[in-house]
């Protein structure tokens, strides 16, 4: 049996749910703290979702629009087209965000997996937690400031 590899992390942000979730799909937002990305998408499911470089142009990381109830919850599909590995459906993971209020303020949840039935597993699961930590971190900053 393959162990799970999902990354797992939430956050408490002081910003109501529909500030946070403006925050999530807001290329103008998305910008200032994933990695200089824009996130482009018509937000219908089945449409394709990428992250593309401001400064630059260059696709980051590509999917596609799994699911969506505005303000709440948010899953697709995402792959990194630059690496070397095969642009097929079994080398993509998929991200889910769910969104919910408590004491005014936004618990943020994202998950990310299952990394155990895609190459390099356990590479991409440990550069996925960093770059999970380093994006909310950068997220509560922008909603906070």
């Amino acid at each position: 049996m393959t162990k799970e590899l999902i990354v797992k992390k939430s956050i408490i942000l002081n910003a109501d749910t529909s500030k946070a979730w403006d925050a999530l799909t807001n290329p103008e937002l998305t910008k200032q703290y994933m990695y200089g990305c824009e996130v482009v998408s018509d937000w219908k499911v089945g449409c394709p979702l990428i992250w593309k470089g401001a400064e630059d142009g260059k696709i980051y990381v590509k999917g596609n629009v799994i699911s969506i109830e505005p303000g709440k919850r948010l899953q697709f599909t995402t792959f990194d087209p630059n690496s070397d590995l095969e642009d097929t459906p079994s080398n993509y993971t998929t991200v889910t965000y769910e969104l919910s209020l408590e004491d005014g303020q936004t618990l943020l949840s994202v998950t990310q997996g299952d990394f155990a039935y895609v190459p390099n597993c356990e590479k991409r699961y440990n550069d996925t937690v960093g770059g999970w930590d380093y994006a909310l971190k950068g997220l509560k900053e922008l909603l906070e400031k």
